[in-house]
C-alpha cells in the first residue's frame, strides 16, 4: 500500500484528524477507550502546554489516496537530554493499520527527523515524555486500560521489532484487589504509622483548599524520589501546575496523601478514580453537550482506581512510609466500595516497589515496553 506522510503543523483540521484517527482504527475493539478530545487538543497547543517552552514536537499523518492509515509524533525533549547528558529523540502517538510498509514510512520519518536534529537514539512510545502516558502494551490485552495508561493493538510490537526496535525497559502494572490485600501488611502499616508519629512523621490528605501549596510539595518530593530512576526527567514548575489543573476535576482528597517530617514534605501518594469506566462510551472523546455531566456525576463512583504515583525522598526510604500509603489506599477502597486499584507503572528494575506490590498480594497483570532504536547502530 502506498501512502504519503503529511506534517500536521499549522492545520487545525489536520490536528483534528490526527486526534480522531484512533477512533476509526479501534472501532471494533471492546477494550478501547477514547481519549478526551479537549485534553488531547490542549496537549498539542504550543501556547498552553508548558512542554513546548523547552522542547519540540512534530506530528505526521500517513494518508493513502482515500484514507488516513497512521500517525506518529516525534519529540525532542531538551530537558531530558540535558539531565541525562545524551542525544535522544522520542516517538509517541503511534497508531497505524496492520501494514508494515505504512508503519515503516512513519518510523522512517521519525528516524529521519531525529537524524536531522543530530540525535543518536530513538525511544518510545512516550506521549510526550515519561511524565505523560508512555509504553507499548505487550501483555494484558484482556481488558481496557486504566486512567492515563496506554492501549494499543497487539500487532504494534511486531511492527516495531520488524523495523529494528529492541527492548529498552519494561513497565509493570499490578492489580491489587481490596478484598485480597494482605491483612498482615495492613496491621504492620498501622503499627509503623504509630511508630513514625513518635518520630515526627505524620500523614495527611491533600486538600483542595491548599492544592497550590501541596502541588509544590509534590514536585519537590517527585524530583528527589525519582532522580535516579530510568527515564526520569524533572518536571518544571509550570508543568506541575499544568498537570494539577488537568487533574483538579477528578482529584479526591480521600485518595491523595502527603507524609511530613516536622512540617517538611517527605513522601506522597496520588490515586485517581478510573474515569475511563465513565468515558469509555464517549463518542470520539467528546464531552459536549451531555457527556460532561455524565463525567461529573460518575467521576468518583468508579469500581477501580489507579495509584498513579507514590514516592518517598531517598533519605526517608525503608522506614515503612510506602507501606502506609498502600494501606491507606486499601482501607479507603474497602470503605468506598472500590474493587481494586492498579499500581502502575513500576519499572522492571525497581526491586523494592515490585517486592512491595507482591507482598500485598497484588497481581502482575499488564506489561508495557519502551523500545529503543540506535540510529547509527
Amino acid at each position: 500500500m502506498k501512502a504519503d506522510i503529511i506534517p500536521v503543523a499549522g492545520s487545525n483540521s489536520l490536528l483534528k484528524t490526527y486526534i480522531d484517527f484512533p477512533h476509526e482504527l479501534y472501532k471494533d475493539d471492546p477494550h478501547y477507550v477514547p481519549e478526551l478530545y479537549l485534553s488531547q487538543k490542549q496537549m498539542f497547543n504550543r501556547s498552553k502546554n508548558p512542554f513546548f517552552e523547552h522542547s519540540e514536537v512534530e506530528s505526521f499523518l500517513a494518508k493513502t489516496e482515500d484514507d488516513i492509515v497512521g500517525r506518529i509524533s516525534v519529540i525532542l525533549n531538551n530537558n531530558y537530554n540535558a539531565y541525562h547528558n545524551c542525544r535522544v529523540g522520542f516517538f509517541g502517538f503511534f497508531d497505524v493499520i496492520n501494514d508494515f510498509e505504512i508503519a515503516r514510512l512513519l518510523l522512517d520519518k521519525a528516524v529521519e527527523w531525529c537524524k536531522d536534529k543530530d540525535l543518536e537514539t530513538v525511544l518510545g512510545p512516550a506521549n510526550f515524555s515519561t511524565n505523560d502516558t508512555a509504553g507499548l502494551l505487550i501483555k494484558g490485552f484482556h481488558e481496557p486500560p486504566k486512567i492515563m495508561m496506554t492501549y494499543n493493538k497487539p500487532y504494534y510490537r511486531d511492527l516495531l521489532e520488524r523495523y529494528g526496535f529492541v527492548k529498552d525497559m519494561d513497565l509493570y502494572a499490578y492489580l491489587l484487589y481490596a478484598a485480597k490485600a494482605s491483612e498482615k501488611s495492613i496491621r504492620l502499616a498501622r503499627t509503623l504509622e504509630e511508630r513514625l508519629a513518635r518520630q515526627g512523621i505524620v500523614f495527611r490528605s491533600i486538600s483542595k483548599k491548599t492544592l497550590s501549596e501541596d502541588v509544590n510539595q509534590v514536585r519537590e518530593i517527585y524530583n528527589d524520589a525519582w532522580a535516579k530512576n530510568w527515564g526520569f526527567v524533572p518536571m518544571t514548575d509550570k508543568e506541575v501546575e499544568h498537570l494539577a489543573d488537568e487533574l483538579k476535576m477528578i482529584l479526591h482528597p480521600d485518595w491523595c496523601f502527603i507524609a511530613e517530617h516536622d512540617g517538611e514534605p517527605v513522601g506522597f501518594s496520588i490515586t485517581l478514580h478510573n474515569i475511563f469506566e465513565v468515558t469509555k462510551g464517549f463518542k470520539k472523546g467528546r464531552l459536549f453537550p451531555f457527556n460532561v455531566f455524565r463525567l461529573l456525576r460518575g467521576r468518583h463512583k468508579t469500581k477501580y482506581v489507579r495509584i498513579i504515583t507514590l514516592g518517598v525522598k531517598n533519605k526517608y526510604r525503608k522506614k515503612g512510609i510506602e507501606a502506609i500509603f498502600f494501606a491507606k489506599n486499601i482501607l479507603e477502597a474497602r470503605n468506598s466500595g472500590v474493587i481494586a486499584g492498579e499500581v502502575s507503572w513500576v519499572l522492571e528494575n525497581n526491586e523494592e516497589m515490585n517486592a512491595s506490590a507482591l507482598k500485598l498480594n497484588s497481581e502482575l497483570y499488564k506489561t508495557y515496553r519502551i523500545f529503543r532504536y540506535d540510529i547509527h547502530g
